[in-house]
């Protein structure tokens, strides 16, 4: 693998922060947020409580509510229900997007475990994220103010766009990389950003504070995107904890792929299209790995993710000292998650 220079942001603490470093100022709020959806379970039908209990028992990080609670920052972040609640509704989206990604990328492993559709069925797996959604948007709902809901049902609405246009957009080659970023806007950026800014909005910060946060977010999970298909081409499988190449054996053309083919020669490139465009999937794909082994790609791979780091870093100037503070820890986490996987 290819040996990259880390580029150091200027306000960043000399040691990278851990993923626990990231957790420890709002450990608390988690607990009591992962209490919080063990009560919801309750009030679902008991035909799918066993499914829910399933997905929330195998989640991730649980980035979606850390940004909502550094969006919301304040002394009594752990015990304010209403930002507990809102890292709830967008948990519950997540996850509800992961499972059908799954369906749609006939993945068979999500977080170490067997994916909803590989343990319960396809059919069940569709209704179960359904079900996540309609009861995230309840959860929204009790809010005083309409903004809540409306910018979840948005937000909800953009994710879905972004994985219909990826979906069409498989049989096509697509060179154009502002249509990749417009894809993982869509498709991740847009549960950043939305976690930053409400959190802020619902802790009744300004709305310049906010738009601010909304800039960060989107930026971060750009780059958190970017790292993933990274991920997706070069990660064992059974160290990453999910199936892999699903980007690659599913016709997706993310960053990496694109460059990788944009590093071709002219007649490659070309050839190679025709083969893709042709129907022979499979001998395409065997070629591009194999073109994967000897093109050098991830240096600008990472020229980009600095791009997007360094935005989101800029999109803080207008925040306070403390949500500044939170928000570079975990940026300059995510920036350590790309530099540690290339080692």
């Amino acid at each position: 693998m290819e040996t990259i220079v880390k580029k150091h942001h200027s306000d960043f603490a000399v040691k990278p922060p851990s993923f626990e470093s990231i957790v420890h100022p709002v450990r608390a709020y988690l607990d009591n947020l992962d209490q919080f959806l063990q009560e919801q379970v309750l009030l679902l039908e008991p035909e799918v409580q066993e499914q829910v209990r399933y997905v929330l028992s195998h989640c991730g990080k649980r980035l979606r509510p850390i940004l909502v609670a550094y969006g919301g920052w304040h002394e009594r972040v752990s015990d304010d229900m209403d930002l507990i609640r809102l890292g709830a509704i967008l948990e519950l989206v997540h996850l509800a997007t992961l499972v059908h990604d799954d369906i749609l990328d006939e993945a068979s492993i999500r977080h170490g475990s067997p994916t909803v559709a590989v343990r319960y069925g396809k059919d069940a797996a569709v209704l179960v994220g359904d079900v996540l959604f309609a009861h995230a948007l309840s959860l929204a709902s009790d809010y005083d103010t309409t903004e809540v809901c409306r910018s979840v049902a948005r937000a909800t609405s953009r994710v879905c766009s972004g994985e219909i246009a990826q979906t069409y957009s498989k049989t096509e080659v697509n060179f154009d990389r502002g249509h990749y970023y417009r894809i993982i806007g869509l498709k991740t950026a847009e549960l950043f950003a939305v976690a930053c800014s409400l959190g802020a909005k619902v802790s009744g910060k300004s709305d310049r504070v906010a738009e601010a946060l909304h800039a960060f977010g989107s930026h971060l999970g750009c780059a958190y995107q970017i790292f993933d298909d990274v991920v997706d081409l070069f990660a064992e499988e059974s160290a990453i904890g999910k199936t892999l190449g699903t980007d690659l054996a599913n016709g997706k053309f993310t960053l990496p792929l694109l460059i990788l083919l944009e590093s071709l020669e002219n007649d490659e490139r070309k050839a190679w299209i025709d083969l893709y465009q042709s129907g022979q999937t499979k001998r395409a794909l065997q070629n591009l790995e194999a073109s994967l082994e000897r093109n050098l790609i991830l240096d600008q791979v990472q020229v980009e993710f600095d791009s997007c780091l360094e935005k989101a870093e800029t999109a803080l100037k207008s925040v306070g000292i403390e949500e500044k503070k939170c928000c570079l820890r975990l940026l300059q986490f995510v920036e350590n998650l790309f530099t540690s996987f290339l080692k």
